[in-house]
């Protein structure tokens, strides 16, 4: 069963009836993405505080009521969602915020936020009678569609570009997808990837194109609501690449307060590499979106061509929230905070929108009495190239305890070793 009642066009507002089976208007093409609208009377009936209170599934399966899939099958999939939401001391004091919680998706099954939206993939492709699945990918959509579909017997075909991290391409490797890495960057693969689907028939997980993918990253918002008691936070936190996961986090937030489970919304600020920050220009230009070159560490969220960017923009324009650019730099400094503070290990992309959030509060768009949560996305394990940037190299010593005695010291007079 599932509330979902039409789909919406995001460019020309046209409906159609809800039947599983769209992903784009048919009048405008791929351009035209779809939103997936619901019946919030009929849906308000049955989720409540009250049914959450009742319900001992700590998965993404516990919000099945609002998702458009009825669940074929969901028992079935990797255990992902209800990761932990953790209230930070020391990380916060550091930003500046007297309140920070961090969101540590790196806990899902293949160590992203993206296990969500591709465990509702795969119940998609199921229902209408998949075999296989696609999607291009720097690599956390791969990954996850690729251990979600081994899991539930179907075959993944997956389209990387060049720059791929080895940590992501092994996982892909090991959860037996057909991986193609293509010569260029992630627009290149993602234009042979739409090709290929189109030529071979399979079930398309590109996130930008898919609308169910943007309502499984949803879930993410409902956990966060429920995890602080429906109390919403005045702003959440996320780093920005096609715009399909800020969109998702909007959406979850808008879902609960449209069924009066919560009284507001939070705002939201969206964070991109100064390497590849088309939302961010657009932003400070306020025009449309113009491509630019995916030259960031952060692969997660390097998108040069945002394949959704009206639900991105109007996520971030609705809640009243903001948009901001860190450097490279930047995102490789809050990596080794993050850990050294919190003991939370993010990727480049992961942990890209908390330091925005450090840089939002230095520039003063958030206050520092502002409660605020920040999702961190994705595992740091992904990508050891780039956390060895990070965190640098260990000690070489002899094994020798004088030798040892005289560097502790020279780390104590440098104030490094309490």
């Amino acid at each position: 069963m599932t509330y979902a009642s039409h789909y919406e066009c995001t460019l020309c507002h046209r409906r159609y009836p809800f039947d599983g089976v769209m992903t784009s208007c048919p009048a405008c093409g791929d351009a035209g993405i779809l939103d997936i609208a619901y019946d919030y009377a009929a849906m308000g009936r049955t989720v409540t505080k009250a049914y959450f209170e009742h319900n001992s599934d700590f998965s993404i399966w516990r919000y099945l009521p609002l998702l458009p899939i009825a669940g074929t099958r969901h028992e079935e999939t990797l255990r992902t969602g209800w990761t932990p939401l953790y209230e930070t001391k020391r990380l916060a004091a550091a930003i500046g915020l007297n309140r920070l919680s961090v969101k540590d998706d790196g806990q899902n099954p293949t160590a992203s936020l993206k296990d969500r939206p591709s465990a509702v993939a795969v119940l998609d492709a199921i229902a209408r009678g998949y075999d296989t699945v696609a999607c291009s990918s720097t690599g956390n959509a791969a990954s996850s569609l690729a251990g979600q579909a081994a899991r539930m017997g179907l075959k993944a075909v997956i389209f990387v570009p060049k720059r791929a991290p080895v940590g992501k391409l092994n996982q892909l490797l090991a959860y037996g997808a057909d991986v193609i890495m293509v010569e260029g960057d992630y627009k290149d693969a993602f234009r042979l990837s739409k090709q290929a689907i189109a030529h071979y028939g399979w079930y398309d997980r590109n996130a930008a194109i898919n609308p169910h993918l943007v309502e499984g990253k949803k879930t993410v918002s409902l956990e966060i609501a429920e995890q602080l008691g429906w109390d919403v936070p005045d702003w959440v936190v996320v780093s920005v690449g096609d715009g399909c996961t800020v969109a998702g986090v909007f959406q979850g937030f808008h879902d609960l307060f449209m069924l009066g489970i919560t009284r507001r919304m939070p705002r939201i600020l969206g964070v991109q590499s100064t390497g590849c920050q088309p939302f961010v220009t657009a932003a400070v230009r306020g025009g449309p979106l113009v491509e630019c070159e995916e030259d960031t560490i952060a692969d997660s969220i390097a998108v040069g061509i945002p394949r959704n960017p009206i639900k991105a923009r109007r996520a971030v324009d609705a809640s009243g929230g903001a948009w901001i650019a860190v450097s490279d730099t930047e995102i490789l400094a809050m990596m080794k905070l993050l850990g050294s503070t919190e003991g939370i290990f993010g990727e480049p992309a992961g942990v890209a929108g908390l330091a925005g959030l450090k840089a939002a509060v230095e520039r003063k768009v958030v206050r520092p009495d502002e409660r605020v949560v920040g999702v961190m996305t994705g595992n740091g394990l992904k990508d050891p190239a780039n956390a060895k940037k990070a965190v640098g190299t260990p000690a070489l010593l002899k094994p020798d305890l004088q030798e040892l005695i005289d560097y502790m010291d020279r780390k104590n007079d440098k104030g490094c070793v309490r």
